[in-house]
């Protein structure tokens, strides 16, 4: 089943046929295995990498670091869970190093999300400190090359 989900991660439209033909197996062993990984939640769902640069969307995504004291009893549990709730979360992770979460928002301006930062997450309790950080450019994302830069055609001269 690794080489299955190692097939999808890079292709999530890849065909059962197509998965098959790659692992050597047939096409129904393929689908009940599909099916066993979307059912156990290993397969929690598809995605496509879009580069919104390129389709002008005025979305302003930033990282924002927290340091947080943990819930007695739920550590960070309880906390990502009420942050990971907002639907303009994309994404929540418990970190090592100097901060405790790291949090990816997606909002429609630096103010929207600059407001979310204000009023709902900064003034939880066990929350100490925030940084954020907007996204200028997306170079690279989920393995995907978003931006090819042009081959220098510049005359270099001495």
């Amino acid at each position: 089943m690794l080489e299955i989900l190692r097939i999808i991660e890079k292709d999530g439209l890849a065909s059962v046929d197509k998965i098959a033909e790659i692992t050597g197996r047939d096409a129904d062993t393929v689908k009940k295995q599909l099916s066993e990984l979307k059912e156990s939640g290993i397969v929690a769902g598809y995605k496509a990498v879009v580069n919104w640069d390129k389709y002008d969307s005025n979305t302003v995504i930033a990282l924002i670091d927290v340091k947080m004291s943990p819930q007695l009893g739920s550590g960070y549990d309880r906390v990502a869970a009420k942050i990971y709730n907002y639907p303009f979360v994309k994404s929540v992770y418990l970190m090592s190093g100097g901060y405790d979460l790291s949090i990816t928002i997606e909002g429609k301006s630096l103010k929207e999300i600059a407001n979310f930062v204000s009023e709902k997450l900064a003034p939880m309790e066990c929350i100490l400190s925030t940084t954020t950080h907007f996204i200028l450019r997306k170079y690279k994302e989920e393995g995907f090359i978003l931006d090819n830069p042009e081959e220098d055609r510049r005359v270099v001269t001495f």
